[in-house]
């Protein structure tokens, strides 16, 4: 039961992760970091079946093998939050208290985006 719950889980996060992509407000890597988990656990399968991913694929091998994000995919992130919550932002012009909190919601993600490691010159990464 365990295993088929965390299957779940997986699948359910991966679905969410996916919608992420095309949806500012849902975060797409923290997703795919539940699900690549709840597929290490439960089914090897599925799991490197993500691994293999061309979308999620690398930066996820290299956030499980080296806890590391690569500067080009912070840069990525970075201009997909700045755009999405602009124009969420924008879309809210005569609700300040809303663009406040998108304000303060977008800076929380890119600080912690900004503080995870990237790889060393001296790490030999993908």
């Amino acid at each position: 039961m365990k295993k088929g719950l965390l299957i779940f889980i997986g699948w359910l996060s991966l679905v969410l992760g996916a919608i992420g992509v095309l949806l500012p407000l849902l975060p797409t890597t923290p997703f795919i970091i539940l699900a690549a988990a709840c597929f290490a656990k439960s089914s090897p399968r599925f799991h490197e079946m993500l691994r293999k991913n061309p979308w999620f694929g690398k930066p996820l091998l290299e956030w499980e093998e080296h806890r590391v994000v690569n500067r080009h995919v912070k840069i990525k992130a970075t201009s997909l939050i700045v755009l999405s919550f602009s124009f969420s932002i924008y879309m809210l012009i005569h609700k300040p208290y809303l663009q406040i909190m998108l304000v303060v919601i977008a800076l929380v993600c890119l600080v912690f985006i900004w503080r995870l490691n990237e790889p060393s010159s001296t790490e030999d990464i993908g």
